[in-house]
């Protein structure tokens, strides 16, 4: 459907080239794209689920609005004679800006599941630089007075300001999340479409206005408004793909990100100022002084705040760099880096304070034979099973993390050799899939170093296999010798 909508569409746009020039078979075919880019809209939107049609239906009330303008104003000009404006057609043109920028807003919302700062800076950023040429050539000539009314000069003011509300939302939705799919393109070059349409009217009345006689060019007439009638079947494409149910789909988490178009767009809305103050120099008279000034400020301060922005982004990028390398990808316990960070802190602690303090040494029971039957993924899975099941054995201020391959290391504070063995007798217990451990258990005798009561601890270990598996040995004296016995170091695999 949307490829046969697609290439009526640009076949009526062909032959709207060859239309008669009266005024009502203009308006006429103008209005006949333009109505079958709402209805294109209003049949995709009914094609939705319930939650996603508001932003299609805001848009199509926007075009419809659009459209009847312009049957409205050749019959101001044909039937009523006005000419000056606003004229009642004046009304209905303008309710396309508020009624896309709502359609917009609702996207951004369903997409996003959060405030993206970082989009709004950007946004803003490049509104106010474009807001700075809207200003200078549009909105304070319009607003310069002459023989126009008040009302009127209000009315043309109106329109470059409902451009400059489309600009700041594209931006902020091309700089939001969500998925960008063949509905997101249509849609968006059709709203910047309408955009360009307005921008090449501008530079044409400017040209009229500089004595260039192309007011009676008809070619370029019929161009300019093929723009809009491009922008219409765009719109109606867009809301008939396949793709537009995906349009409102929510993003993951906002990332900073800063790509190569998107730094250009921010370096030349950046530059537009002081292009600007540049050019007036040049002329010999700067004639909008203050609202360069104004918009310099605010721009410099916009790209402080970016900075600032980057900045803490990198910061947190950072920290998890730093975070993942003290933690064990598989089990997200803390890894051996980690831990031999934190027990010589522990250690001094409990020196300082003159408190007890253990450190076990857990190996899980014939792990490679395990391996060997059932393949690693399942040797994975019972090591993260094995390590969430202990961590739930042992005391909220106990430290468990991974020691390397099936070994696991406890820190145990202000727990003496027996107290440590209850809790690793509930961690033996809980161990799942029918497996056990053996575990090596030593208190710190308050002089020896990290290394030493991790020889002891390992040499309890060494014991614990020796004697069977599956048991949870304290180191004694005489541990020491039993560990460096061949069986014993047999025992071990």
């Amino acid at each position: 459907m949307p490829k046969a909508f697609a290439m009526a569409a640009a076949l009526s746009i062909a032959l709207y080239q060859f239309v008669p020039d009266d005024p009502w078979w203009v308006a006429g075919w103008q209005m006949g794209i333009g109505y079958a880019a709402v209805a294109a809209i209003l049949v995709g939107a009914g094609r939705l689920p319930r939650r996603d049609r508001l932003a299609f239906r805001l848009f199509a009330a926007g075009l419809a609005a659009n459209v009847t303008g312009i049957g409205v104003a050749v019959f101001s000009a044909e039937v009523l004679h006005l000419s000056d404006l606003p004229t009642p057609a004046d009304p209905l043109f303008l309710l396309l800006y508020p009624f896309c920028a709502a359609g917009i807003a609702v996207l951004i919302r369903r997409r996003e599941t959060g405030r993206d700062w970082t989009a709004m800076v950007d946004a803003t950023t490049i509104t106010t630089g474009f807001g700075l040429l809207a200003w200078v050539y549009v909105i304070a000539p319009a607003a310069d007075g002459g023989s126009m009314t008040m009302l009127g000069e209000a009315t043309q003011v109106a329109y470059p300001i409902g451009d400059l509300i489309m600009i700041a939302m594209m931006a902020r939705l091309l700089r939001g999340g969500g998925r960008r799919g063949a509905a997101f393109w249509w849609v968006t070059v059709s709203l910047g479409t309408f955009l360009l349409g307005d921008i090449a009217w501008v530079v044409d009345g400017n040209l009229i206005d500089q004595g260039y006689p192309i007011e009676d060019l008809a070619w370029l007439n019929r161009a300019l408004e093929s723009i809009f009638l491009a922008a219409f079947a765009m719109f109606g494409v867009g809301a008939l793909h396949r793709d537009a149910r995906t349009l409102g789909a929510p993003a993951g988490p906002a990332v900073a990100r800063l790509g190569r178009v998107h730094l250009a767009l921010l370096t030349l809305a950046s530059l537009i100022a002081p292009a600007l103050l540049a050019v007036q120099l040049a002329q010999g008279e700067v004639t909008d002084g203050w609202a360069i000034v104004i918009t310099s400020a605010a721009l410099f301060l916009l790209v402080v705040s970016r900075m600032a922005q980057l900045l803490r982004e990198v910061e947190r990028q950072a920290r998890q760099v730093r975070e993942l390398a003290r933690r064990d990808e598989l089990t997200g316990l803390p890894n051996r880096r980690a831990w031999n960070d934190e027990l010589p802190r522990a250690l001094e602690h409990a020196r300082r304070d003159g408190r007890p303090v253990t450190v076990a040494l857990l190996d899980l029971d014939r792990f490679k034979l395990f391996n060997d039957t059932y393949g690693h993924p399942a040797g994975d899975r019972l090591l993260k099973a094995s390590a969430a099941a202990w961590q739930e054995s042992l005391r909220a201020v106990d430290t468990l993390a991974r020691y390397g391959g099936e070994e696991f290391v406890v820190l145990l504070p202000d727990a003496t050799e027996a107290q440590a063995h209850d809790v690793l007798a509930r961690a033996l217990a809980s161990t799942p899939l029918g497996q056990t451990f053996s575990a090596g258990v030593a208190r710190w005798d308050g002089r020896e170093t990290s290394d030493e009561l991790i020889e002891r601890v390992d040499a309890a270990l060494y014991a614990a296999k020796a004697a069977g598996r599956n048991r949870i040995q304290e180191w004694r004296t005489q541990i020491s010798e039993a560990a460096n016995r061949p069986a014993a170091a047999a025992a071990r695999k």
